[in-house]
């Protein structure tokens, strides 16, 4: 059985492969995620590490293939963990990096937070909702305007951390150029905050729509990783 992590847009290209030829089982961390893959077999559930080694042990898992988002670093961890201590074949399927110019590199939130803290205007996040605490702590006089799922955990972690509700842009892509750009001109955006997650993850819709506004990108960077960063090849290592 091989137990497919979800969280990229990747997953569903898989599943449309693998889909009667092999065995397989999902889990995705939220319902969205779930009703986007239309899978019979997906499970929805933000698994700890312990729960990692009984869900192998529970459906006789022999491989697993981590398509979780590239910035779920815990669940990576977890994964790598509970397949070493089962003696189960761990393979991670990686996105491509992006690079780009005229736009500000930055190496972790808190670097992004040191940046911020210096600049006056208009920012638009687009890095999902474990981010908001930092960034709101450094807000100061500033607009900071959040676009995230339209769930209900996501409206309820904006205004617990004193999001108002005209800042909060609640929306579930994928983005085109020219939706980003009537957001961002909407909006106001002077800065754009995102995370680095590759072409299939919408980075180079919104890096195009900055430029083209004249709204300066800032891009919080991620770790590097082993791993496949193709699907034909990981097709041939599952198959």
């Amino acid at each position: 059985m091989i137990w497919v992590i979800g969280g990229t847009s990747e997953t569903g290209v898989l599943l449309e492969y693998i889909r009667g030829r092999v065995n397989y089982i999902v889990t995705v961390a939220t319902y969205s995620g779930s009703e986007v893959l239309n899978e019979k077999n997906v499970v929805v559930s933000r698994m700890t590490y312990d729960e990692m080694i009984n869900f192998i042990k529970e459906n006789n898992i022999d491989t697993v293939v981590d398509m979780s988002h590239p910035y779920a670093v815990e669940v990576t961890n977890n994964a790598k963990r509970a397949c070493e201590l089962e003696g189960v074949r761990y393979i991670r399927f990686v996105r491509k990096k992006t690079e780009i110019q005229n736009a500000v590199y930055v190496n972790s939130v808190e670097e992004c937070c040191s940046f911020l803290s210096k600049v006056k205007g208009c920012v638009f996040f687009t890095t999902g909702i474990k981010t908001i605490k930092d960034f709101q702590s450094i807000r100061g006089e500033n607009r900071f305007v959040y676009r995230v799922i339209p769930s209900l955990f996501s409206i309820q972690e904006c205004v617990s951390n004193n999001v108002k509700m005209k800042d909060i842009a609640a929306v579930l892509g994928p983005f085109s150029k020219e939706f980003n750009m009537a957001m961002f001109k909407e909006y106001g955006a002077e800065y754009v905050v995102t995370k680095d997650s590759g072409k299939e993850g919408g980075t180079a819709e919104k890096i195009d729509a900055c430029l083209e506004l004249g709204i300066t990108p800032i891009i919080i960077g991620r770790a590097e990783e082993d791993g496949i960063d193709d699907i034909e090849k990981l097709l041939e290592m599952i198959l």
